[in-house]
């Protein structure tokens, strides 16, 4: 069991919170049974918490010519580029539920190069961690390559969308070390 505090910034009670988000937070807890640790960390700060998810519902939520489990293997990936435990492990268990696969988010997790994934997946796995990791690089021959496997210029932005989301989360995990809930790892498998 780990004792460590989940973060090391301070963790407000959930009675304390702004109605809209103490009744977000509820309604995460009810329909996975426990409250996901990045919620309880992001709601010290209510403006940037309502700003968070409405941005993680936009990219994440809503139709877009990428499947929910594709958004979540550009998440795990990017994060895994980016070293970060929290966002690896918390959106690996969405992937693992998403694609009804056990192996896969670990696979991405590793070395998303060598993960069993389709061609068109595995451009756009290279897009997205070229997009976290140095967007400055990237040119026409990149989109060439998406547009080759069959990606428009919406799902481009739509993945760029998200690997820059989860870099900017990435780094806010980082430094404030947060830590994934326990349900996590077993979620999936």
């Amino acid at each position: 069991m780990d004792n460590r505090p989940i973060s090391r910034s301070e963790i407000p009670k959930l009675e304390s919170l702004p109605d809209d988000i103490r009744s977000r937070i509820e309604s995460v807890q009810e329909k996975t049974g426990f409250v996901p640790n990045v919620f309880l960390i992001m709601a010290r700060k209510p403006d940037e918490f309502r700003g968070f998810c409405t941005y993680y519902d936009a990219i994440m939520e809503t139709e877009c010519g990428l499947t929910k489990a594709e958004l979540e293997m550009i998440v795990v990936a990017t994060s895994a580029q980016n070293n970060c435990l929290y966002c690896v492990v918390s959106h690996g268990a969405v992937l693992r539920i998403r694609a009804k696969d056990p192996v896969l988010s670990d696979q991405l997790a590793i070395n998303f190069r060598k993960s069993k994934v389709s061609k068109k997946q595995m451009a756009m796995l290279n897009f997205a961690v070229k997009v976290a990791k140095e967007s400055d690089n990237i040119n026409d021959e990149d989109f060439e390559i998406l547009q080759k496997h069959g990606f428009d210029i919406e799902d481009a932005w739509r993945i760029a969308s998200v690997a820059s989301f989860f870099a900017m989360s990435n780094r806010l995990a980082n430094t404030f070390s947060m830590l994934p809930n326990t349900e996590f790892y077993n979620m999936g498998r």
